[in-house]
Order: structure tokens, then C-alpha cells, then sequence
């Protein structure tokens, strides 16, 4: 037997796959609510106009070059990346930044990190969570324990924070790792209040866990980087710096790179020696996985966010997109409410960002997909991201139908 014959039969992945079948669906009244992916009103992916500009700068510099970047990436952008992401907050804690592909990358990285000098025996996820993290995870280190800990009632479609919290105090050990989302949660929208962000970081300190804080839509989901980033600061300033932690920051969403895969890892530690020793474990991983990160995305970034004029227009791009999926939250609601679709609908007004759950079972999905060519994850994720004005009625015409079998 040949050497590759052995390979077993891989899984597909289930976002790419609908994508695919998408595509050759040759009806003309098809929607796709599955991609992570902003489109505007056409159900187009959009491209910012402070990108458009940033372009148009960068693109008449005649000194622009393609020279490779520094290790720890385009030095712009990571002061670019720190900034958005902690603000004026840090203060005198230590911290490591490196430009990374994109949010995937920086949760790799992150990954591969702790495995090789903490040695984690337990990661703990939310259930649910970005279908990408366990596989990132189990890519990184198959020995690893994979651990979930309550997020969603599903009844109720609100938060368990007493469960996570119950689950985090009685089950956790002291060096376990726990990703949690800054923002917008995927799959189901729905986060913490700064209340029970409060507690969740008080379990962390308590227990001694390490924490990852996936942060992929801050300023997307409410238009506003503060706010969106409030956790990030709240765990960089509390006790005096007791906890140590990372972030997985993404630029795909908030300035619609999703192609250039522009990303940064920041790994918050409590004194100069550990964040030297970071940047050397983090230089060596990165040397031989990507050698350096691409440029161009990295440069649209930081020229836009170092030019007022940019940043300002970015501010207006944040909130087009912030804008239109709230309301197509608010039309899909009042469009099933209407028509008295039996299900609890009232979480689509106070989720925020592209996903909701809808509660539709796996053989609901296959029937909307089957019989109306309307595109759901199987786990009933909707992404509001390809609703329009065109086909929200449809959708939840659709969704009702499918309901009242």
C-alpha cells in the first residue's frame, strides 16, 4: 500500500461545505444566513470606504515596498492593535503583542504557546462556541482535555451565568485555560453584562485559571470600540494586575479584511522578565510556522486609525454595519412575530452582532435548506449578515413554514 493511501477520510468543514452547496444552488430566490461575513443590502461583501481610501494612500506612496516585516510584525500595526484593543488602560502592566493571520492565527498561537511552556491539561469552551475553536485546539495539542462549560439556555435563550459560574468553581483547576468572547458571541449573540463579566473574572482569579479573550468584532458589534472592548480593559486594570491572560484580536470583521487575515495576539503578563521570555517563545513558534506576517493588510490598518480623517470614517463605516444588522434583527423579529411563529423570538432584539440561535432543530435546517433553499448551520445559527430588505420577509415566511410542519 502507498504511503498516502492511509490517509483516513477528513471530515469536511461544515461553513465551507454550505458555501460550496450554496453556490450551486441554482434557485433564484436562495439565501445564505451561514457566512461570518458582512454583506450590505445587495447581500454584497463590502468594502469600507476608509479601507477604499486607506488603499489609495498606501498605493501612491512611492516609497511603498515589499520588504519583509519584523518578527513580531508591521510595527504600526501592533501599536495600532494594542491601542484599540486596551486603550489608555494598561498602565505598567507587561504586555506582549504580535501581529498574527488574522484572529485564527492569533488562537493558534496562543495555543501552541501554552502547550509547549504551561502545559495545560484542560481547555475550557463555552457551549457553545465558534465551531473553529475545538478544532484549533485539538489541531494544536490532541492530548489535551477538552472541557465545556455552561453559556446557553437554550430554553430560555439567555445566559447560564450561574451554571458557568458553579461549573468554573467546582470543576476547574488552578492552571486550566478558558476562552471566553469579548464580544458579540458566536454562535449565539449573546453576552455577559459587566456585572457577570465581574464574577466571570473573579472565578479566573480565584481558581487561578488562564484566560483567552477571543476578540473578533470590537466596534462591529455596537458600533462603538469601547464599549465593545470593556472586558479587555476590565481584566488588564483589575487587582492590581493579579491576572494574566491573553487576547486574540481579529480585524477581520470591524474593517471588513476578511481576505488579508490581519490579526494580533497580546499576552498580558506581571512583570518585564515573563514578557521578554513570551516574546522569545512567540518569535520562535512564529519563525517556524510563517516566518513574518503580510504587510498590506497590516498598513491599510494602521494608516486608517493613525489618520484622523481615516478614523473618523471608520467610526461612520462601524456604525453603517452596526446599524444595518440591528436592523435586521429588529425586521426579522417584527416579521415572525407578525405572523405568530411559535418560538421565542425576543433574544434577536438584545443579541448584538452578526448571530443568533433560532432554536430550529438539525432536520429543520435540512428542510429549509431542502424545500425553501434558505442556508442555516446545522446547529440553527442564524447570521443576519445576509438578511436584506429583499428577502426578510421571505426568510422568516420561510422559517415559519418550516416551523408549523
Amino acid at each position: 500500500m502507498a504511503l498516502l493511501e492511509q490517509i483516513p477520510v477528513a471530515v469536511p468543514d461544515n461553513t465551507f461545505a454550505i458555501i460550496e452547496a450554496f453556490k450551486a444552488d441554482t434557485e433564484e430566490k436562495k439565501v445564505n444566513l451561514c457566512p461570518g461575513i458582512y454583506r450590505d443590502d445587495n447581500a454584497k461583501t463590502w468594502v469600507l470606504p476608509s479601507v477604499k481610501k486607506a488603499r489609495e494612500i498606501i498605493q501612491a506612496d512611492p516609497h511603498l515596498n515589499h520588504d519583509i516585516s519584523p518578527q513580531m510584525g508591521y510595527p504600526d500595526l501592533v501599536s495600532t492593535a494594542r491601542q484599540i484593543t486596551f486603550g489608555d488602560t494598561l498602565g505598567s502592566r507587561s504586555i506582549t503583542s504580535m501581529q498574527t493571520i488574522a484572529g485564527t492565527g492569533a488562537n493558534y498561537l496562543i495555543a501552541r504557546f501554552l502547550s509547549c511552556v504551561a502545559q495545560p491539561k484542560t481547555v475550557w469552551l463555552s457551549n457553545p462556541t465558534w465551531e473553529n475553536h475545538p478544532k484549533i485546539w485539538r489541531h494544536t495539542n490532541p492530548a489535551m482535555e477538552q472541557r465545556l462549560y455552561p453559556y446557553y439556555d437554550y430554553k430560555t435563550s439567555t445566559l447560564d451565568i450561574e451554571g458557568m459560574i458553579s461549573t468554573m468553581k467546582e470543576q476547574a483547576s488552578r492552571g486550566d485555560v478558558i476562552v471566553l468572547q469579548a464580544c458579540a458571541h458566536n454562535p449565539t449573540g449573546l453576552d455577559p453584562s459587566r456585572e457577570q463579566w465581574e464574577a466571570i473574572a473573579n472565578v479566573c482569579e480565584e481558581k487561578g485559571l488562564f484566560p483567552i479573550l477571543d476578540s473578533a468584532y470590537q466596534g462591529f458589534a455596537t458600533g462603538d470600540i469601547d464599549n465593545d472592548g470593556w472586558v479587555l480593559r476590565h481584566f488588564a486594570t483589575r487587582s492590581n494586575g493579579a491576572i494574566e491572560f491573553a487576547v486574540a484580536q481579529s480585524f477581520s470583521k470591524n474593517f471588513g479584511l476578511y481576505g488579508e487575515r490581519v490579526g494580533a495576539l497580546h499576552v498580558v503578563t506581571r512583570n518585564h522578565n515573563t514578557a521578554a521570555k513570551v516574546e522569545a517563545t512567540l518569535k520562535q513558534i512564529s519563525r517556524a510556522e510563517i516566518t513574518s506576517t503580510p504587510s498590506f493588510g497590516a498598513k491599510v490598518v494602521a494608516t486608517i486609525v493613525q489618520n484622523p480623517d481615516l478614523r473618523e470614517q471608520w467610526q461612520q463605516d462601524l456604525n453603517t454595519m452596526s446599524g444595518r444588522l440591528r436592523d435586521m434583527r429588529r425586521r426579522l423579529h417584527g416579521e415572525l412575530t407578525k405572523r405568530d411563529t411559535p418560538g421565542n423570538w425576543r433574544h434577536l432584539l438584545t443579541d448584538i452582532g452578526m448571530f443568533s440561535m433560532t432554536g430550529l432543530s438539525q432536520e429543520q435546517v435540512t428542510t429549509l435548506k431542502d424545500m425553501f433553499h434558505v442556508y442555516l448551520l446545522p446547529t440553527g445559527r442564524l447570521s443576519f449578515t445576509g438578511l436584506t430588505t429583499g428577502n426578510v420577509e421571505y426568510v422568516a415566511e420561510s422559517i415559519h413554514q418550516v416551523i408549523t410542519l
